[in-house]
């Protein structure tokens, strides 16, 4: 099923989480996805880290058919040609974690959405210029709240997804929403090593749902 740009960022508006998992096989990949789901989550991005990220992205959408209101995009994409190739899979948005022009170009011609990776306001304010819906500021930990603060006021109808170090706690994830974030991306911190290696998805499933519990305590 396709969606519309706008459905997918109402959606991450909404929740205020995109995971982030890549994995090198497929049955893992999709047990991820159908805990992540059962949690709560709509807006599922797989990065683009590994050797066979192509072929395991393809079988994630197959899979996919079975959760219909599922968005699910492709993250760590770095060009134009790689961006075509996914969008032409069935991707339903392009996520990068660099500002590249010709990614926008790309996503344009296809009305696909476009989600840059900024660490500048100068990065931001380009990325806007070009069609930019949703900005990922990155890296968050990096860059902290305080940037965030301080660039709404001179943009103010920014809406801006935050990776890179967000942490699955009241006390993180209230500075970045007070801050103005519109979302957060969590990868690490939420597929952890642990739950990886036993396997244990009932556990991933209340993790998700907890984030997500919290962040709308924190919106409201």
């Amino acid at each position: 099923m396709g969606f519309t740009n706008q459905q997918i960022v109402s959606k991450m508006k909404e929740l205020g989480l995109v995971p982030l998992f890549t994995h090198d096989d497929v049955a893992v990949a999709q047990q991820v996805i159908e805990a992540a789901y059962r949690g709560g989550v709509r807006v599922f991005e797989f990065t683009n880290r590994k050797k066979n990220s192509f072929e395991v992205f393809v079988a994630m959408l197959d899979y996919c058919k079975k959760f219909p209101d599922l968005m699910l995009g492709i993250g760590t994409v770095m060009d134009g040609a790689t961006t075509k190739k996914f969008i032409d899979a069935g991707a339903h948005f392009i996520i990068s974690p660099i500002l590249k022009l010709e990614m926008a170009e790309v996503c344009r011609a296809d009305n696909i959405l476009w989600m840059p990776g900024c660490a500048t306001l100068t990065e931001i304010v380009t990325a806007k210029e070009h069609g930019a819906q949703v900005i990922k500021v990155f890296p968050g930990s990096v860059l902290g709240p305080g940037f965030v603060s301080s660039i709404m006021p001179v943009v103010p109808d920014l809406q801006l997804m935050i990776t890179g170090g967000v942490e699955p706690n009241e006390k993180n994830l209230t500075a970045w929403f007070k801050a103005g974030a519109m979302s957060v991306g969590m990868g690490s911190q939420l597929f952890t090593k642990d739950i990886l290696e036993k396997k244990d998805w009932a556990a991933l499933e209340k993790s998700v749902s907890d984030i997500l519990q919290t962040i709308r305590k924190i919106k409201s």
